[in-house]
């Protein structure tokens, strides 16, 4: 037998079930509208001092015996739309069974007519406090409708006030937009406002995106179109570009930008499978390698001097990746300069040092030669034009083909052990100028994803990011 008693929560009234066996204790629905017409009927409202639960019961007293039945088992139930009517406050006095409450008096000394001798005493009823209802005792405050009006217009504006607050601390681009130094640091864009101008240049064709996971799901041969992935995604269009570009700059990993946005992981791992297949043929479609006549207007002086028809400067960069499990392609991936399996890639600036050619990403086995003579760059060189490069690049019979020339430092061979005073000034000069290529090269390492080791699961995208992060270093201007 269950060892809880039930008690009535009615103002006034004290039964209990301890004592009063032969009545019913019923709960409160749970449906709101009727909950809150028993609430309104008892007159005793939820607050600090009275909580509404499953315990908190009503006893059959202030039902009518209509209103009652009793189950198969025997137990009393309430019908459906049944209500308490009946309390002490709606009785007759005679009516009342219950002793009246305990009175005591008080006297209370008057002084009358200046006479501090003369006294009158005063009876004072006061209603002793019923000690199972002594809420009814306490004193409350009841404000009226314009201070509670005013009051719940400060709440208002409070929780408007900490709301503002709340999304200002939200990873979002808009966070940044008055730190230049934190968008340089997230996104490497020197301020918010060339972050700006460059998401509006993409905003006509970004408005239309299909999600990477919506292709997938697309049947063969279905006409029905899909719907855009920016109205189906949590992120805003610019924020999942800033999501995309603090995943490339910092390096940050999928789980923790997970958490700074506030979506899942692979929610996450689509935007970036999304935003790094567009801009690879969004940047990518854009013409980047200049003519002659604009090379010549953005000479720097140290090329005029020396090297007046060079048309671009080529180097080549390597990238570790994850050694594979075939012993063919870890032949094939392994580089002895950097005595790991690599990505290789070629870059050529321009002499001011905008990037004007990138490649796609090769084998690191390859050598210096044949990734020139397989990326396409021989096929832009135009008759007269200089080539200047590392001694690796040994591609004089390619350039001989264009009509152009090559520019690289002299190196020893077996006959010879030592260079000649030309040839260690004609080095130092042609190091002087090509310099800015491993700066340029640099731009592109700041990308901190290609701080670590290349992931095989990245294989598949890895040769967008390197494109696209190449292209976004000219947003930052020129070397010079």
């Amino acid at each position: 037998m269950s060892s809880r008693h039930d008690h009535c929560c009615v103002p006034l009234c004290k039964n209990d079930s301890r004592y009063k066996k032969n009545l019913s204790f019923h709960s409160f629905p749970k449906d709101g509208d009727r909950r809150q017409q028993w609430v309104n009927a008892i007159g005793r409202y939820p607050g600090p001092d009275f909580k509404i639960s499953q315990c908190t019961k009503v006893c059959s007293v202030h039902f009518n015996a209509h209103d009652i039945k009793k189950s198969l088992g025997g137990r009393r139930l309430l019908r459906d739309g049944a209500i308490p009517q009946y309390f002490k406050w709606t009785q007759d006095k005679t009516e009342r069974n219950s002793k009246p409450p305990k009175v005591r008096h008080i006297d209370r000394e008057v002084s009358m007519n200046g006479d501090s001798n003369s006294k009158s005493s005063e009876d004072v009823s006061v209603m002793a406090p019923y000690p199972d209802h002594d809420y009814m005792c306490k004193e409350t405050n009841v404000l009226s409708v314009e201070q509670q009006l005013n009051a719940a217009l400060e709440r208002i504006a409070k929780l408007e006030r900490e709301n503002h607050r709340l999304k200002s601390l939200q990873f979002t681009v808009n966070r940044f937009t008055n730190d230049p130094d934190m968008m340089a640091f997230y996104t490497g864009f020197q301020s918010y406002e060339l972050f700006h101008s460059t998401f509006l240049s993409l905003e006509p064709t970004s408005s239309r995106l299909i999600t990477y996971s919506q292709l997938l799901k697309q049947k063969p041969g279905s006409t029905h179109e899909m719907s855009y992935f920016i109205k189906t995604e949590t992120l805003c269009p610019i924020d999942q570009f800033f999501l995309f570009l603090c995943r490339c700059k910092c390096g940050l990993f999928e789980k923790d930008l997970a958490v700074r946005f506030n979506i899942s992981v692979s929610t996450v791992s689509r935007i970036i499978i999304t935003w790094v297949n567009y801009l690879y043929h969004i940047l990518g479609a854009q013409s980047i390698w200049p003519t002659r006549e604009q090379i010549n207007q953005s000479m720097p002086d140290c090329f005029k001097e020396s090297y007046p028809n060079t048309r671009v400067i080529l180097n080549c960069t390597e990238l570790k990746c994850q050694t594979p499990s075939s012993v063919y392609l870890n032949s094939q991936r392994y580089s002895h300069y950097k005595s790991h399996t690599t990505f290789k890639g070629l870059i050529g600036i321009t002499p001011s040092g905008a990037v004007s050619f990138v490649s796609q990403l090769y084998s690191g086995s390859i050598s210096d030669v044949d990734i020139t003579a397989q990326c396409g760059i021989i096929t832009l060189i135009e008759s007269n034009d200089d080539v200047m490069a590392d001694k690796g690049f040994t591609i004089h019979d390619l350039l001989s083909k264009k009509g152009a020339t090559l520019n690289i430092p002299p190196f020893l061979t077996e006959n010879r052990s030592q260079f000649t005073k030309k040839e260690v000034v004609e080095t130092q000069s042609i190091a002087r100028v090509r310099i800015h290529v491993e700066r340029a090269i640099r731009r592109v390492k700041e990308f901190h994803i290609f701080d670590s080791v290349i992931p095989l699961s990245l294989a598949g995208t890895i040769n967008q990011i390197w494109t696209v992060c190449a292209l976004l270093t000219n947003f930052r201007g020129p070397l010079f």
